[in-house]
């Protein structure tokens, strides 16, 4: 998952923002992590140098059993924006057989969307990703066959243009819940989720 933007047109640290989601009130970030850690037995969160703050706040919000599957990596180089810390979040899991990317800043990604995508991949995808009326959304899955691209990025568009490259190789998860699009930028994103 990647928490190392800034938070620029938000105005302030957006993943620590408290969120109310189903009666529960969690920083932005933990709503977000929420769904991975049902997905998953651990994720993998890339950070900005300098997030201790962030990375505690989230822990203690998750509570010990959560936070605890929790590894936290950070990216030296986040300033040069989202393709290095994919790269690194690659980098730091190198010997997988795949990647899930998420977004912090994405807090309603329904759960049958991440499986979807992780199931996709090990059913042999070389690319996931779920849909709703034809929109393709997030998580985005790459099989192992991308490393060597992922860990070349550099930018801000992170790998969008692989997945336009080898569109033909997408494996399509259909939903219906239109989390997978519902990334907050700016404080009036909150309203509509």
């Amino acid at each position: 998952m990647l928490a190392a933007g800034a938070s620029r047109r938000f105005g302030s640290d957006k993943l620590l923002y408290p969120l109310t989601l189903h009666g529960v009130t969690l920083p932005l970030a933990a709503h977000s992590l929420l769904p991975w850690l049902d997905s998953f037995g651990h994720a993998t969160v890339v950070v900005r140098p300098g997030a201790e703050m962030f990375c505690s706040a989230i822990a203690s919000a998750l509570g010990t059993g959560r936070s605890g599957a929790i590894r936290w990596v950070v990216c030296a180089d986040a300033v040069q924006g989202m393709a290095a810390s994919l790269a690194c979040g690659v980098r730091a899991n190198r010997d997988a057989a795949g990647w899930l990317i998420g977004l912090a800043d994405m807090p309603v990604v329904p759960t049958p969307a991440i499986a979807g995508v992780r199931n996709a991949l090990a059913a042999g995808a070389a690319l996931a990703a779920p849909s709703r009326a034809g929109r393709r959304g997030h998580p985005v899955g790459f099989a192992s066959r991308y490393r060597e691209e992922l860990l070349a990025l550099q930018g801000d568009s992170g790998a969008r243009h692989l997945l336009q490259r080898d569109e033909h190789d997408v494996v399509t998860i259909h939903v219906g819940h239109a989390g997978i699009f519902a990334d907050i930028d700016m404080p009036g994103d909150l309203q509509h989720l």
